[in-house]
This record gives structure tokens, sequence and C-alpha cells, in this order.
């Protein structure tokens, strides 16, 4: 798989725009990084469950980025907003 440092960088700073614009141009939804984090879990991981990163993570979701992959530790990008209580990125991610 190709590498796409610059969407999961646009996933983890709140960039939503800039994170619809790379996935519209076929940037790879589910490429994992070298921390074994796909954009969307960088998305709930690193964001504040605010606003902005719940749009990114409403992006991710209507774009068909894979919920299912895990993070190295088994976790699931559903069980991460859970843990933090961001109950907007739990919905989106729980219901697509």
């Amino acid at each position: 798989m190709r590498q796409n440092p610059a969407l999961i960088a646009g996933a983890h700073l709140g960039h939503h725009e800039v994170v619809r614009r790379l996935f519209a141009g076929g940037a790879p939804l589910d490429h994992v990084n070298n921390l074994g984090w796909t954009a969307l879990i960088e998305a709930v991981v690193l964001g504040d469950g605010g606003p902005d990163h719940v749009k990114r993570v409403r992006a991710l979701v209507k774009a068909g980025a894979d919920r299912t992959i895990a993070d190295r530790d088994g976790v699931t990008p559903l069980q991460h907003p859970r843990a933090r209580g961001y109950d907007a990125s739990v919905a989106i991610l729980r219901d697509g």
C-alpha cells in the first residue's frame, strides 16, 4: 500500500477540509502508519472531541474508512472515543 502521511497528519490536526480533499483525490483511507494507527484512529486519539475532530471523524466514516481496523493494542476506532467520553464520535462510529 502506498504511503499517505498527509491524510494521517490532516486527520490528527483537525483539518477536515484537507482530509476531504485528500480522500477525494484517492488517498488510501485505511493506511496504517508506523504507530499502527489509521487516519480514523488519529482523528480520535489525537483529537479533543470538539467540532473539528467530529467533522473529521464524520468525513472519514462517510468516505468509507474501515471502522474495524484496530490499533496495535487491539483497540478499535469505536473503543477510543468511548474511553475518552467523546459521545459525538462514538455515535458516528457506531451508527455510520
